[in-house]
């Protein structure tokens, strides 16, 4: 066979041709697959082959490096992940899809570099005023999409490696942490509960979060047989969600924990156990004035501890109870600012807070009176002890300022 060339006499290489104005190149990629490459001239036609070369020789898909982008691999990423909890599902998704998506996300993965991440999580705190935790998790997302592509020959390396540290380094981005009641705050809220008529139906509910430090879905989750009075004991086991289901409506479904850690066992204070069968009996008043009653069933599991008959479903939500907290707390301030004014003191007065200031409020309590974290971390259901170990060190900051107080008398030091 005589050597090919183009129209201008030039030699063509294996897998080279000309097609009236543009050059091709065929070679098979590491799947065994015929691939084509076009060019206008021959000079550009040669350094795309030599990227395909390369890429070939380190076992690189070059197909997928050409046409694969952020929202290609993070939609292939994101159907391998069946071991996702529906509400993970559910909040990594929308976190993608409203933030991602539509402009970072159609980018080609390859052509993304470390600064072009950089720039857009930038953009995301300037433009979006993303909190750091809202940040992170957007960063997690992109991270672990890029860490598959590169165990998947399609990136040489992880180009959102170090962004996120550096971007918070330099900005001096804080986690906004959500502050407990003080000891005076948890003690003003409760007393103000037990003398408000109003709110008397809420106050086993608020007693079991101020006693307990579950997370508001396990506390509405909990059925009478998790409450064992013989032991006085109560099993975590699941919660009750409330959030938008497979079928795309709004509605509740049980949950179970993340971590082996989220199943846990709480032994009851009286005034848990004594919130318990006030409830009961509670529950059995107002049962029993609803013509046609039927206790609600969710996922099989029913007789659930709080419940209310009047609501659709007969079943409680965060919401439901955040929006009483927020009555609870705007009449006490009004209350309290009214009785302060008479006695010409300042008032204490409660900051807005939501059910999950309840759990956190428990923690602090807890570690300002254990030192043992292995015991508050069991009781907290954390998976980790860093977090057990971040509350107690924000908790015994009062604690600290006591020892030292305590101890300033009892030593000499001039």
């Amino acid at each position: 066979m005589g050597t090919r060339k183009d129209k201008k006499g030039r030699v063509l290489h294996t897998g080279e041709s000309q097609r009236d104005k543009y050059y091709i190149y065929q070679y098979t990629d590491i799947n065994g697959k015929r691939r084509v490459i076009y060019a206008k001239d021959l000079p550009e036609l040669r350094m795309k082959e030599k990227e395909i070369k390369r890429a070939l020789d380190d076992g690189m898909d070059t197909y997928q490096m050409a046409t694969q982008t952020l929202n290609d691999a993070f939609d292939r990423y994101f159907a391998s992940r069946t071991d996702l909890k529906h509400t993970s599902r559910l909040s990594y998704k929308y976190l993608y899809d409203h933030y991602v998506r539509e402009g970072f996300g159609m980018r080609k993965l390859t052509k993304i570099r470390y600064s072009d991440v950089k720039l857009f999580y930038m953009s995301l705190v300037q433009e979006k005023e993303l909190s750091k935790k809202t940040l992170s998790m957007i960063h997690s997302l992109i991270s672990q999409v890029m860490s598959e592509a590169v165990r998947d020959n399609i990136l040489r390396i992880n180009p959102a490696d170090g962004v996120i540290k550096e971007l918070l380094r330099k900005n001096g981005m804080k986690e906004k942490r959500r502050h407990p009641l003080t000891v005076e705050q948890q003690e003003a809220f409760v007393l103000y509960l037990m003398k408000c008529p109003e709110f008397e139906r809420w106050r086993p509910l608020f007693i079991v979060l101020l006693g307990t430090g579950c997370r508001i879905g396990e506390v509405l989750g909990l059925r009478w047989n998790d409450i064992d009075f013989d032991s006085k004991c109560i099993y975590i086991t699941h919660s009750l969600l409330h959030t938008t289901l497979d079928n795309g409506r709004v509605g509740y479904y049980v949950s179970t924990p993340k971590t082996e850690a989220g199943n846990r066992v709480i032994p009851m204070m009286s005034q848990v156990e004594q919130a318990f069968l006030l409830e009961k009996e509670g529950q059995y008043f107002r049962n029993s004035r609803v013509k046609g009653y039927k206790k609600p069933v969710v996922d099989g599991y029913t007789d659930f501890v709080f419940t209310d008959p009047k609501r659709k479903g007969g079943l409680l939500h965060a919401a439901i109870i955040n929006k009483v907290i927020r009555s609870i707390i705007h009449g006490y301030n009004e209350q309290e600012a009214e009785e302060a004014a008479k006695e010409k003191r300042k008032p204490l007065l409660l900051p807005d807070i939501t059910c999950h200031h309840f759990r956190h409020t428990f923690c602090t309590r807890f570690c300002e009176n254990e030192t043992n974290l292995k015991v508050i971390q069991d009781i907290m259901g954390h998976a980790s002890i860093t977090t057990t170990m971040n509350k107690y060190a924000e908790a015994t900051e009062v604690v600290k300022k006591d020892s030292m107080r305590n101890l300033e008398n009892r030593i000499l030091i001039m």
